[in-house]
C-alpha cells in the first residue's frame, strides 16, 4: 500500500536525482582523471584543469541547493495534502460512526414495529375469524328459533281456528256436525297432546269430542273450557310472537354490530398490512445503507491509517535526503576549500606530468603500454565500453605504474562477470515474472467475464420482480377500485331493498285500512275498531248534561240492501294484491340476503387475495433489495478485479519496459562482455610481462611511433 501510495513524481525525482549523482560523480573522477594524467604543457592557452574542477564543483553546489529548494516545496504541500486529507477523513469517519449509531437504532425500531405489526395482526385476524363465527352460531340458532316459533305459531292458528268454530257450533247447538270435521280431529288431537289443562279436564273434552253417548255434559262447562283454551292459546301464541320479535330485534341488532366489527377489523387489516409491507421496504433500504455505510467507514479508517503512516514515512525519507543533501553540499565546499588553497595550486603545479618527462619512461615500458593499448582498442572497435576508455586513457597517460592498470583491469573484468551474472539474474526475473503476470491477466479477465454475466443476470433478475411487483400494486389498486365500487352498489341495493319495504309495507296498511273500512259495513264481524281513549268522568257527566230527548223522526225512505256480492269482489281483489306485495317482499328479502350474502363472500375473498398479494409485494420488495444488494456486491468484486487487471496490465507493461531491451541484447551483450574480458585478459598478459620479443628489434620506431601518438 505504502509502495502504491508514494509512486508519485517526487519519487521518481529522488531516484533521477540519485542517478543523477551517480553520473555526476563518475563524471567528476573521469575529468579529475582526465586532469591529472593529460600533460600540463601540451597547450600554453589551454585552462587550467583545477579551475575547471573547482567550477564542476559550485556549479554542482548551485544544482544541489536549487533542486533542494524544489523539493522542499513539494515536501511542503505533500505535508499539508497529509493534513487535509487527514482531517477529511476524521470528519467522514466520526459522520460515518454518528451515521451507524442512528440507523441501528432505527432498524431496531423499525424491527419492533414489525414484530408488534405482526402481532397486532394476529389479533385481528383472531377477532375476524371470532366475530365471523358469532355471527354464524346467531344465524343457525336463529334458524333454529324461527322454525321453532313457524312451528307453534302454525299449530296455535290451527287450533285457534278450530276452537274458532268449536264454541259457536256448541252454543248454537251443532255440536254433532261439528264432531264430525276436521277442525274437531285437530282440536282433539291438541287437548290429548299439548293442552296446558288438568287431566279432569282433559277426559272431559276429550269424551265430548269423541262423542261418547255415555257423556252428556252441560253445553255451558264444555264452552266454557274452550274458552279458556281458546284464551290460553291466543295469550301463549302472543307471548310467543313477542318474543320472535324481540329475538329477531335482537338477532339483527347483534349482526349489525358484528358486521361493523367485522368491517373495522377488515380496515384495520388492511392498514396494518400496507404498513407492513411499507415498514418491509424501509427495513431492507436500512439494512443496505447500514452496510454501505459500514463498508464506507473500514474504507476510510484503513485510507486514514495508510495515510498515516505513508506521511509518517514520507517525513522520516524526507530528514534522510535532508541529511544526505547537507553532507553533500559541506563535502563539496571542503573540497573547493582544499582545491583552492594556493599551497595546494603549487603543488599541482610542481606534480602534474609534462610533456618531456614521458621520454623518460623505459624503453620496455613504452612497447608494453603501446601493446595493451593496441589490445585494448583492438575491443574497443566491437563495442563502446566506459571502461575500456578509461584504462586506454590510463595507458596514455603514461603516469600509472602497471600494477594500477593491472589493478584496474581486475576489476573491470570483475564487474564485468557480476554484470554478466545480474543480466543472467534479471533475464530469468523478467522471464518468471512474465509467465506469472500473464497467467495472472487470463485469470482475471475470466473472473470479470464471470462478474459481467453475474451483473447482467442479477439486474434481468431485479427487472423481473420490479414488473412483478408493479403489476401486483396494479392489481392491489384494482381490487380496491372494486371492494369500493361492490360496496357503494351494496349501499344502493340495500337502499333500494329499504324503500321498497317501506313502500309495500305502506301499501299494505293502506289496503288493510281499505279492507276494514269495507267489512265495517258489509261485514261488521270482521271489523276492527281502532283503539279509543276511555272517556273522563268529566266528559261523561258534561255529555249527560247536555242529553235532551229527540224530537220524533221525519218520514224516510225504505230499507237499505247492501252491495254484498260487489263487496265481496273488492275485499277478493285487496287480499289478492296484498299477497302479491307480501310475495313482493318475500322475493326482495330472498335477493336482500343473497346479495349481502355474495357480498360478504367477495369481500372476505377479497381480503383473503389483498393480504395475499400484499404478502406477495412484501416477499418480492425484500427479494429485490436481496438482489441489488447482491448486484452492488457483485459490481464492487467486478470493479475490484478490473483495477486488479489494470495493474495487472500496468505490471505487464512495466515488466516489458524493463525486460525487452534485456532480453533482446542478452546474447550481444554476452557476446560483447566475453570479448571485453578476453581483451582484457590479454592486455593483462602483455602488462604482466608475456611477451617481450618486439622491444629488441624495434625499440626506437616503437618510442618515436608512439610518440606521435
Amino acid at each position: 500500500a505504502q509502495a502504491q501510495l508514494f509512486s508519485d513524481p517526487q519519487l521518481s525525482r529522488l531516484h533521477l536525482y540519485c542517478s543523477w549523482k551517480m553520473v555526476t560523480s563518475v563524471t567528476s573522477v573521469f575529468f579529475l582523471s582526465l586532469a591529472i594524467f593529460l600533460p600540463s604543457g601540451t597547450s600554453a592557452s589551454a585552462a587550467n584543469p583545477i579551475r575547471r574542477v573547482v567550477t564542476m564543483l559550485q556549479d554542482m553546489q548551485t544544482k544541489v541547493t536549487e533542486e533542494g529548494e524544489k523539493e522542499q516545496a513539494l515536501f511542503d504541500k505533500f505535508m499539508c495534502y497529509c493534513k487535509t486529507a487527514g482531517g477529511d477523513l476524521e470528519a467522514s469517519i466520526k459522520a460515518g460512526k454518528a451515521k451507524i449509531v442512528s440507523l441501528e437504532e432505527l432498524l431496531k425500531t423499525g424491527k419492533a414495529e414489525m414484530e408488534q405489526l405482526e402481532a397486532d395482526l394476529k389479533e385481528h385476524e383472531a377477532s375476524r375469524v371470532e366475530a365471523k363465527e358469532a355471527m354464524a352460531a346467531a344465524t343457525a340458532l336463529r334458524e333454529k328459533e324461527a322454525a321453532a316459533f313457524a312451528k307453534f305459531s302454525a299449530d296455535s292458528k290451527t287450533n285457534l281456528a278450530a276452537l274458532a268454530k268449536a264454541i259457536p257450533a256448541i252454543e248454537s247447538g251443532m255440536a254433532g256436525a261439528f264432531l264430525q270435521t276436521a277442525e274437531a280431529s285437530n282440536l282433539k288431537r291438541f287437548a290429548m297432546e299439548k293442552a296446558d289443562v288438568s287431566d279432569e279436564t282433559r277426559q272431559e273434552v276429550l269424551a265430548f269430542l269423541s262423542g261418547k253417548e255415555e257423556y252428556a255434559p252441560q253445553s255451558g262447562q264444555i264452552v266454557g273450557i274452550l274458552k279458556q283454551m281458546d284464551d290460553e292459546m291466543a295469550a301463549a301464541l302472543k307471548e310467543a310472537e313477542d318474543a320472535e320479535a324481540e329475538a329477531i330485534k335482537t338477532y339483527e341488532a347483534l349482526m349489525a354490530a358484528k358486521q361493523k366489527e367485522v368491517e373495522a377489523l377488515n380496515a384495520q387489516i388492511e392498514e396494518k398490512l400496507t404498513r407492513k409491507g411499507e415498514l418491509g421496504v424501509e427495513l431492507a433500504g436500512g439494512l443496505n445503507e447500514l452496510e454501505d455505510t459500514k463498508i464506507s467507514l473500514a474504507e476510510d479508517e484503513k485510507f486514514l491509517a495508510e495515510l498515516e503512516a505513508g506521511c509518517a514515512t514520507k517525513e522520516e525519507e524526507w530528514a534522510a535526503v535532508c541529511k544526505m543533501r547537507q553532507e553533500e553540499l559541506v563535502a563539496l565546499a571542503e573540497t573547493i576549500k582544499i582545491l583552492n588553497d594556493d599551497d595546494a595550486l603549487e603543488l599541482f603545479k610542481k606534480t602534474l606530468p609534462s610533456a618531456a618527462s614521458l621520454l623518460q619512461v623505459a624503453e620496455s615500458t613504452q612497447s608494453l603500454r603501446k601493446r595493451a593499448l593496441l589490445a585494448i582498442k583492438e575491443a574497443a572497435k566491437k563495442g563502446s565500453s566506459p571502461q575500456l576508455d578509461l584504462i586506454a586513457l590510463a595507458l596514455n597517460g603514461k603516469t600509472a605504474g602497471f600494477e594500477k592498470v593491472i589493478k584496474m583491469i581486475d576489476e573491470m573484468v570483475a564487474n564485468l562477470k557480476q554484470e554478466q551474472s545480474d543480466d543472467e539474474a534479471k533475464k530469468d526475473y523478467c522471464d518468471k515474472e512474465l509467465d506469472t503476470s500473464e497467467d495472472t491477466k487470463k485469470e482475471l479477465d475470466l473472473k470479470v467475464s464471470d462478474s459481467a454475466t453475474a451483473i447482467e443476470e442479477l439486474e434481468g433478475s431485479i427487472a423481473t420482480l420490479t414488473e412483478e411487483i408493479a403489476a401486483l400494486q396494479a392489481g392491489i389498486k384494482a381490487l380496491d377500485k372494486a371492494v369500493t365500487e361492490a360496496t357503494a352498489i351494496r349501499k344502493e341495493e340495500n337502499a333500494d331493498f329499504k324503500e321498497l319495504m317501506q313502500s309495500d309495507t305502506a301499501a299494505k296498511e293502506i289496503l288493510g285500512m281499505a279492507k276494514n273500512r269495507l267489512n265495517k259495513f258489509y261485514n261488521p264481524k270482521l271489523y276492527k275498531p281502532p283503539p279509543v281513549e276511555e272517556p273522563t268522568f268529566v266528559q261523561i257527566s258534561a255529555h249527560a248534561s247536555k242529553r235532551v230527548a229527540p224530537p220524533p223522526p221525519p218520514e224516510t225512505f225504505g230499507p237499505y240492501t247492501k252491495k254484498t256480492e260487489a263487496n265481496n269482489g273488492v275485499i277478493a281483489m285487496v287480499d289478492l294484491l296484498v299477497k302479491d306485495l307480501d310475495k313482493e317482499m318475500q322475493e326482495a328479502e330472498v335477493m336482500e340476503t343473497d346479495a349481502q350474502k355474495e357480498y360478504e363472500e367477495m369481500m372476505a375473498e377479497s381480503a383473503t387475495k389483498r393480504a395475499d398479494d400484499s404478502k406477495a409485494v412484501s416477499d418480492k420488495t425484500a427479494m429485490k433489495a436481496s438482489e441489488e444488494e447482491a448486484l452492488i456486491a457483485e459490481q464492487g468484486t467486478k470493479a475490484a478485479t478490473e483495477k486488479e487487471l489494470m495493474a495487472t496490465l500496468e505490471l505487464i507493461h512495466s515488466l516489458h519496459g524493463e525486460c525487452d531491451w534485456l532480453l533482446k541484447y542478452f546474447d550481444a551483450r554476452a557476446e560483447a562482455r566475453a570479448g571485453e574480458i578476453d581483451a582484457l585478459g590479454k592486455a593483462k598478459a602483455v602488462l604482466s610481462g608475456a611477451d617481450y620479443s618486439l622491444l629488441q628489434t624495434a625499440r626506437r620506431a616503437s618510442l618515436r611511433g608512439f610518440g606521435k601518438n
